[in-house]
């Protein structure tokens, strides 16, 4: 997923889906065999090997998301989700600091890089200071079997990449634009069974990555596939790119309903 909107990037948001018959790591390794740059997920270890010093051409920039490090402590702070009277006061206060990163993140959202930059230094920093020396003061309290013990454990072993976006512009808080592309095949799959094979996965993942990828660039998917694909068959191969959603627009007056136009190149 790539999505420069919240920087005031140049690139055009996309989208684009692999598919793997499970969930080895081996698939991320060759999915992202050329890849150089930075990557932020949730703590899955199949990619623990791209941010490996070893790696080549170079160990990718882990960036953990902090929606993920924040609802560990969120399920131990909310009773309704426990399913229990009793809430965790330490996850609770947790919660409460590091919603104010995410309150100060939305006044920046949209702001060029060294600006974004400048805001965390200023404000981020200090708190986010502050919060790591509580967070060590209140695991060393704590039973490594208590929930949030594990809670803390899980951000405070990943610190270096939950701290890269003060060190980037560019490194959202979380990966929340990747997960939402995601949420149609989460909610989707439930209406269906299976891909029917390894091939139909794959063109399952194709078609995934064109209607992600239009509706991040607040394309219809189907007015836009009705219309590329009527033309495609006479349009130049080395001019693709101009068919790509972001070149689309929408049907002007007078031309018939689910046709649009493509920007000049």
């Amino acid at each position: 997923m790539r999505d420069d909107r919240p920087f005031a990037g140049p690139a055009p948001p996309a989208a684009v889906f692999f598919y793997s018959p499970d969930r080895r790591g081996e698939h991320a390794e060759r999915h992202l065999a050329g890849f150089n740059g930075i990557l932020q997920a949730d703590a899955y270890a199949g990619f623990n090997r791209l941010y490996h010093g070893t790696r080549r051409p170079d160990p990718v920039t882990e960036a953990a998301c902090w929606a993920h490090g924040r609802r560990n402590f969120f399920e131990l702070a909310d009773p309704a989700l426990r399913k229990r009277s009793l809430l965790s006061p330490i996850a609770l206060e947790a919660v409460r600091r590091i919603d104010v990163f995410f309150a100060i993140e939305r006044e920046i959202n949209g702001e060029p890089v060294q600006v974004r930059l400048a805001a965390r230094q200023r404000r981020i920093l200090p708190l986010l200071n502050e919060l790591e020396a509580w967070m060590r003061v209140e695991r060393a309290q704590l039973s490594r079997h208590a929930d949030v013990a594990k809670a803390f454990d899980y951000m405070l072993t990943r610190w270096p990449a939950f701290t890269a976006f003060l060190r980037d512009g560019r490194i959202c808080l979380t990966n929340n634009a990747a997960e939402r592309a995601l949420r149609g095949i989460a909610l989707g799959r439930k209406a269906w069974l299976f891909a029917g094979s390894d091939r139909g996965g794959e063109r399952a993942a194709v078609v995934y990555s064109l209607i992600a990828t239009a509706k991040l660039n607040d394309v219809d998917p189907q007015a836009w596939l009705a219309d590329v694909l009527a033309r495609i068959a006479d349009h130049p191969i080395r001019r693709l790119d101009e068919l790509l959603p972001w070149h689309w627009r929408k049907p002007t007056t007078g031309r018939s309903a689910g046709v649009g136009t493509l920007a000049s190149p």
